[in-house]
């Protein structure tokens, strides 16, 4: 079947300092396993779609790196962007390379490189309902997530009119305060996971049609040439260039324990945790405490009689926060003498 997997796996992940560094970034550290998260969503996508139709979009800069954890996906594979210009243009470009090695009736299957899956054969199921969907409606599908809280730090989506077992988009809401996510929840809104599915022709048709930001980089040579295309454009999210401006957008609820393992607390989620509620990676030994998050990259970390921290160790430095505030680590950072923030 024409299917293609595209995995974003661009940006630093700042959130999760010390450990994350633009030379290893997020994507490739080991932080819900001993795997880093990309080489896991490789791999969680490889019974629906082999590697010679597997995509990754990174920065130029970690090119090599990223080729390097995945050994069997072929150098060609690794699309290294000439600069940072968001999820519009990376993905549009994608669909333009898909179409050149395959057809315009090829189906992408769009993910994020740093993410945890609790149930991955939900997952792909869930994927293969959304690619029927992008076919049989020549829609953009947006998989959107059944929420298990009301998060201020995700997007939502309003689902509208029923289509074939999914959903119209009424409106797309970015990141709300906690009173307004506990409304969306309760009314049935869905996470905006950016877990996105259609077909390359589709696709390309609406950027022509809603996002110049995008578009003129399709003119003469930039649709065969990289760094071209990549001069041209805008950046852009495509949830701004395209999603929000198309009316062929249809969202698929889907349930399969979904994490975007944006800050060390949500570690405490997705990782296998003791019989008093710690997770750990490393040298950890824990006596009278509970419900902590520990990355010991260095060293042997000992607590007592403590709960709900975080505690990260690599070689020369050490993190210590608590597991409410360590979604704000950029206001640590901003207060960090240089030689400290910047450590390599």
């Amino acid at each position: 079947m024409n299917r293609w997997a595209v995995i974003l796996a661009g940006g630093v992940g700042s959130r999760f300092w010390p450990l994350s560094t633009p030379q290893r970034p997020k994507q490739l550290l080991p932080l819900v396993d001993d795997a880093p998260l990309l080489v896991n969503s490789v791999r969680r996508m490889a019974p629906s779609v082999p590697a010679a139709r597997t995509l990754v979009i990174t920065n130029a800069s970690l090119a090599d790196a990223v080729r390097a954890v995945l050994p069997t996906l072929p150098a060609e594979n690794v699309i290294a962007e000439p600069r940072a210009a968001g999820t519009g243009p990376a993905l549009t470009w994608a669909a333009l390379e898909i179409q050149r090695r395959d057809a315009d009736t090829s189906v992408m299957l769009c993910v994020h490189a740093d993410w945890a899956i609790g149930d991955e054969q939900v997952f792909r199921s869930t994927l293969e309902r959304a690619a029927r969907l992008a076919e049989e409606h020549a829609a953009l599908v947006t998989v959107g997530v059944v929420p298990v809280r009301p998060d201020p730090g995700l997007g939502y989506i309003q689902p509208g009119d029923a289509v074939d077992g999914a959903r119209k988009v009424a409106r797309f809401v970015e990141k709300p305060d906690r009173p307004a996510a506990e409304r969306m929840v309760r009314e049935g809104y869905l996470w905006n996971s950016g877990i996105f599915v259609w077909r390359v022709k589709d696709f390309l048709d609406e950027v022509r049609a809603h996002a110049p930001e995008i578009s003129r980089g399709l003119q003469t040579a930039g649709a065969t040439d990289l760094t071209r295309f990549f001069a041209a454009v805008e950046p852009i999210a495509v949830d701004y260039a395209v999603l929000e401006r198309s009316e062929r957008v249809l969202v698929l609820p889907g349930d399969f324990g979904w994490d975007d393992v944006g800050t060390w607390a949500a570690l405490h989620r997705v990782r296998s945790l003791d019989a008093t509620g710690n997770a750990f990676a490393g040298a950890v030994h824990a006596v009278d405490a509970r419900d902590n998050v520990v990355h010991a990259e260095s060293g042997t970390v000992v607590l007592y009689a403590v709960h709900d921290l975080v505690v990260v160790t690599r070689p020369g430095l050490t993190l210590v926060t608590t597991r409410e505030r360590a979604a704000d680590l950029k206001t640590l950072l901003e207060r960090l003498p240089p030689d400290v923030r910047e450590v390599q």
